[in-house]
């Protein structure tokens, strides 16, 4: 017999019954039934029941085994009694009489319990991340990524791609977040950074002719963190291809996620139509360019209606350049006490207030309610209604300003009414692809450009668009939403030097800036680079979503807390006086 088991806890079944079997796992729970001692054995696979009375030889050494302890036991298969049978567990029919005992490892008074739905502070379970794990749901959680992610690689090489592994010791170069440094022993006062992405390498991969590429790739940015953001590394689904177009790419990555999240969506609806949506008509519909589609709730413009009206509030904002009124539909929210709520909501989110009007039915007809009806008229009123295609206990808020000042309040707004509402389905995953980013945004400190999105994008209409207004330049840029959540993020590249460095002359850096920081890609794209794009896809937040936890952390292994701590291994740490004398380096204490 095995030196540890003969079978997993998982395996046994009737076929077993008699048969001598040794098996190894942790102690889930004991119970004391008068003298006989029950305990669940616990292992990766699954449970068995195992049981010892006062007749087994080990009796004496079982009594003292306690929650955790990890231990091997030999003993004989019986079958349960018929009324004893527990159906929710594999090995329900059986259970195991105790007859050897080894304790393989004690464990010491738990810091949190494994068996149980108790809740534990986040810190207490970082720190104890290897208990934490041991709990079926993160068992769970930690197969389903590993299964997700060996899906992904199988249907990508079955696209045809080939996985490439890019360095994780690199050059620094800015993408948008902070870069991770680490310090040059043979080169002191130089540094390494770990890369953001694989993003320059894979472009070179393009033009060295690899033509499809594929990579599970770590990701390491120095970030704030977010309940859907790791603050110091992730990993995505990388993929690159040459002689490509934006619909190239939708057409290739859309059957590799569609298919993974109908393989583990648990039977949730996964949405085969995903609409391509402009970014401009997004911020103006959803408040967001990651909206979640299944809530029903599109905004409108509805200047028109305040212009010259009765409410001087709005009145007056259309006078001022640049201003617009928009209305979020809210149906079946025709009440005033769910308006008033909606208007707190907006207060605790920094603005006055927010407009309403709601309709209710007065016996002769539907009237309309609320401050705003009552200082606009019945007749701006009815078009309002008309035009949202709202009706009795329907009910519209309405904010104004300049639209990047409210955008974001209208969207988080958008979805509290949604849920608040019960329009969202829940049982079902809603993608969009957002394109038509705008490559340039005015940068209203100096009054010069700076770079909206990926700068590295090709602009649509290529280098003539360049010598237009800039500012009306789209990039072919995309990214992926999925109920909320930005999935994936990627563009057809901007591959000839001419257009890169006009785009950043526009941007204000000049032509040894760009040699400077992206010297290597620019260099190569002298040399036949062919046009390439490409996509990365977030494997943590696709898990995050499959596994329906709301924070990233439950979908990571060891992940770190909210302020980018190791808790559990000590990280980050001091260096040695050692250590940084062979680097070079100083630390100046912190004030």
């Amino acid at each position: 017999m095995h030196t540890f088991r003969s079978q997993t806890c998982a395996e046994l079944n009737k076929s077993h019954v008699g048969e001598t079997v040794r098996l190894s796992g942790w102690v889930h729970r004991v119970r004391d039934h008068g003298g006989v001692l029950f305990i669940d054995l616990r292992d990766h696979y699954g449970v068995t029941q195992v049981l010892c009375d006062p007749d087994s030889p080990v009796f004496a050494e079982m009594e003292k085994v306690r929650s955790e302890w990890c231990i091997r036991i030999d003993g004989t298969v019986k079958a349960r009694d018929e009324s004893l049978i527990n159906p929710k567990l594999p090995t329900g029919e059986i259970e195991v009489y105790v007859r050897d005992l080894e304790v393989l490892g004690a464990a010491d008074e738990l810091p949190l319990m494994v068996f149980g739905d108790q809740e534990y502070p986040e810190e207490t379970r970082l720190k104890y991340r290897f208990l934490d794990l041991r709990r079926e749901v993160m068992q769970d959680n930690m197969k389903l990524r590993s299964d997700v992610i060996m899906s992904m690689r199988k249907r990508m090489w079955d696209q045809g791609f080939r996985e490439y592994q890019t360095p994780i010791i690199t050059a620094s170069s800015p993408e948008g977040a902070r870069d991770f440094l680490v310090p040059s022993r043979l080169h002191p006062g130089k540094f390494y950074a770990l890369p953001q992405a694989p993003q320059q390498f894979k472009q070179l991969m393009m033009v060295a002719g690899f033509d499809k590429y594929f990579q599970i790739a770590p990701c390491f940015r120095d970030e704030d963190p977010r309940a859907d953001r790791s603050p110091t590394d992730f990993y995505q689904l990388d993929m690159e291809m040459s002689f490509v177009t934006q619909q190239d790419v939708f057409d290739t990555i859309q059957p590799v996620l569609q298919g993974v999240f109908e393989e583990f969506g648990g039977g949730r609806k996964v949405d085969r139509e995903w609409p391509q949506i402009p970014h401009a008509d997004a911020a103006l519909w959803y408040g967001t360019d990651k909206p979640d589609l299944r809530n029903p709730i599109k905004m409108q413009v509805v200047s028109d209606h305040f212009r010259d009206s009765g409410f001087a509030i709005f009145a007056k904002l259309l006078e001022q350049e640049g201003t617009e009124i928009r209305a979020i539909p809210a149906p079946t929210g025709g009440s005033r006490k769910f308006c008033d709520r909606m208007n707190k909501f907006a207060q605790q989110e920094g603005l006055p207030g927010m407009g309403y009007i709601f309709w209710r039915d007065q016996g002769e007809g539907m009237e309309a309610a609320g401050p705003l009806a009552k200082n606009i008229g019945p007749e701006r009123t009815e078009a309002i209604r008309q035009q949202l295609g709202l009706g009795v206990g329907d009910a519209a808020f309405f904010l104004g300003g300049k639209p990047k000042a409210f955008e974001a309040v209208a969207g988080r707004a958008r979805n509290v009414i949604g849920e608040e509402l019960g329009l969202i389905d829940k049982d079902r995953f809603a993608f969009a692809w957002i394109v038509d980013f705008p490559i340039f945004q005015l940068d209203e400190e100096n009054g010069g450009l700076d770079f909206d999105h990926n700068p590295f994008s090709m602009p649509q209409g290529g280098l003539d668009a360049l010598l237009g207004d800039p500012l009306h330049v789209k990039g072919y840029q995309y990214d992926l939403a999925c109920n909320g959540y930005e999935l994936v993020s990627g563009a057809i590249r901007n591959h000839k030097p001419e257009i890169m460095f006009k785009a950043f002359e526009l941007a204000g850096y000049g032509k040894d800036e760009v040699m400077k920081r992206f010297g290597g890609m620019v260099n190569a794209f002298q040399y036949g680079a062919p046009p390439h794009g490409g996509c990365a896809a977030g494997v943590d937040r696709i898990v995050m979503l499959l596994a329906d936890e709301a924070n990233i952390r439950e979908v990571v292994m060891f992940p770190m807390n909210q302020r980018a701590e190791d808790l559990m291994m000590n990280a980050p740490s001091d260096p040695t006086s050692d250590q940084l004398m062979e680097l070079g380096l100083r630390v100046i204490p912190q004030e």
